[in-house]
Formats: C-alpha cells, sequence, structure tokens
C-alpha cells in the first residue's frame, strides 16, 4: 500500500509517499525566515499557499496515482498551532476526498523511527535535538510500548538556542546550520559555560555568554566554541545513557543532525564502547514528510487509524504520551 505523510510543525511543509518501508517521494517547500525569526500565522499562510503543489509534486515523483493511496498520515504535535493546523486540514480533505483512514502521528517518533529505519538499528538510545526538542530517550514497553524520557533540555532546544544566536548577532540566514558552516572555519576555542545534570542540560546560560561576548571574537571562533561545548553536553549526557541502559546502539535524529560535526562525535562515543551508531540521511534529519509517512504506514497496518472528526492537533505533544507501533 502507498501511504502518504503530511509534516507541517514548523517552517516546513513536507509531503512523503512510502510504500512497505520504502520513500518513493520525499517534496518540500520551507518558508525562508531571512534575518528574522518565525511568525507561525505567517509561516502557516506560506504553507497553505504551497500545500497543493508539494501533495501533486509527491504524487508525481512516486509515479503513483491518486487511487493507489491506501492511506494519509499528518503530523499532530509538537509544533507552532496554526502550522499544524494546516497540516491537519490538508490530510483530512484527502482521506475524505479518496476515502482513506487517517493517522496522527508524533513529530518526534517521526525523527526517531526514520533514524533507527536509516541506520538499520533494533532499539537505540536516541539523542533527539530539533528546533524545540533536545532529548534522549529509549524504547520502553510498560504501561504501553513509548519513548520514555532518559535526560532533557531544562530550558530551550539545541536547535532553538543556534537559531536565536544567529538572529543575535545578525547570520543571514538566521538558522542553526548557518553557525554549523562557520564553526567548521574556527580554529580558537573560548571556554563557555556548561551546564548539565545527570542527563539532562541547559542551554540558555551558553547562548547569553555567546552573544555578550560576540564583538570580541570572529565569528567562526565564536561559533566554533559554541557548537564545541552544546555538541559535548550532548555527547556526554547520552553517553550516561548508554551506559546506565547498558545499550548496544545509539542514533542521533532531528534538525540539529544535519550537523557533521555533531554526527562524527557521537559516532566517536558510542565506539568507544562497542556500541552500533546509526542516523539518518540528512534529508530525513531535516523535517519531512517522508518520516510521518514511514510511521504511518506501521500505524495503520496495525488499524489504528482515527475517525476523521476526532482527528486533532496538540502544540505540546509529550512523546511519551504517544504509542510506538512497529
Amino acid at each position: 500500500m502507498a501511504v502518504i505523510g503530511i509534516e507541517s510543525s514548523a517552517h516546513t511543509f513536507g509531503v512523503g509517499i512510502v510504500e512497505d518501508g520504502k520513500v518513493l517521494a520525499n517534496e518540500k517547500e520551507m518558508y525562508r525566515i531571512g534575518t528574522e525569526g518565525m511568525i507561525p500565522n505567517d509561516v502557516a499562510e506560506f504553507h497553505i499557499a504551497n500545500s497543493g503543489t508539494v501533495v501533486s509534486r509527491a504524487i508525481e515523483k512516486a509515479g503513483v496515482s491518486r487511487k493507489d493511496i491506501t492511506g494519509v498520515g499528518y503530523t499532530r504535535g509538537p509544533g507552532m498551532g496554526p502550522c499544524l493546523h494546516v497540516g491537519l486540514l490538508s490530510a483530512k480533505t484527502l482521506a475524505k476526498r479518496l476515502g482513506i483512514p487517517i493517522v496522527p502521528v508524533h513529530h518526534g517518533i517521526g525523527h526517531i523511527e526514520a533514524a533507527r529505519h536509516f541506520g538499520g538499528m533494533k532499539d537505540p538510545v536516541a539523542l533527539y535535538v530539533s528546533g524545540g526538542n533536545s532529548q534522549i530517550l529509549k524504547l520502553d514497553a510498560k504501561p504501553f510500548a513509548h519513548y520514555r524520557v532518559l535526560g532533557e533540555t531544562f530550558d530551550i532546544g539545541v536547535g532553538n538556542m543556534l537559531d536565536t544566536f544567529a538572529r543575535e548577532i545578525g547570520l543571514d540566514p538566521a538558522w542553526g546550520s548557518t553557525v554549523d558552516r562557520l564553526a567548521q572555519s574556527g580554529r580558537k576555542y573560548v571556554e563557555l559555560p556548561y551546564s548539565v545534570k545527570g542527563m539532562d542540560f541547559s542551554f540558555t546560560g551558553l547562548m547569553t555568554k555567546a552573544v555578550t561576548i560576540a564583538d570580541t571574537l570572529s565569528r567562526e571562533d565564536l561559533c566554533f566554541s559554541l557548537e564545541q561545548t552544546a555538541f559535548s553536553m550532548l555527547c556526554e549526557t547520552t553517553e550516561r545513557a548508554l551506559l546506565l541502559t547498558n545499550s548496544g546502539e545509539v542514533s542521533v535524529c532531528g534538525g540539529v543532525a544535519q550537523s557533521q560535526k555533531l554526527r562524527e562525535m557521537m559516532e566517536k562515543m558510542a565506539k568507544g564502547h562497542g556500541a552500533k551508531f546509526g542516523c539518518a540521511p540528512n534529508e530525513f534529519n531535516a523535517d519531512n514528510g517522508g518520516m510521518i509517512a514511514l510511521v504511518a504506514e506501521q500505524m495503520l497496518r496495525r488499524n489504528l487509524d482515527v475517525a476523521l472528526d476526532k482527528c486533532d492537533i496538540e502544540q505540546r505533544y509529550r512523546i511519551e504520551n504517544a504509542q510506538v507501533v512497529r
């Protein structure tokens, strides 16, 4: 069966089509922020303007017809309310017009399951790092199959921290990816606040200090120092989780996992303990519809579809409250 997945939690409107675990199409349009942040209503308007085109493009790329689509999944949350509503409306429209079942998918589970799928892993400790989320997770079977939070940020996600820092020092575009690109040319490390407690971490102090000293360093060295500190915090806490759970696998996923530096540091840590390291291709680390379709296909195989009038969104949808289906 061909299943279509719709992702619209933030700046990306993504549509993926999957058949028997194979991604046939993964199309998207992304809102451009320049040097500014995202205003949810503006991003939602962008999604509305592009949703039909992206859906049609994905169907064409997949080489299927609309009658071949047997189910649809959408991102229920977490995310920005107006943006999530656009994805919900798009999915409900498809479900009604095509007469197919619909399932709500947790955004974070999409990221984790994509990394597990492409990384060839069974049950990894997962470092999930994106704009709004930074968590260390492990599958737990009780009281139902779900991802248990072993550690997480006390304040903001590492992606949010990098994006905010980029805006504060005037980078264009003001994305964490711009910080990552500049960091690759940095050579001088400057000590910055390192905030770890057990398997939890905090990023606001680090960001505030980096912004405060921005005029005293080259942008390259400052970005290098910021990333090195933040990523070391993530690796230390994930290493602790890996050892405490006695796991043999570790993965990294989410938008920040697009950083080659973070992947290298995580892989080195994992290998130091004889653990397998895995992640998805960057196409699936960034927000995308393919990961939603992958999870939706598994849910539909278990007949976990939801009535149209029961479909909704949840902006603060906690990952431990979402059922994992394999």
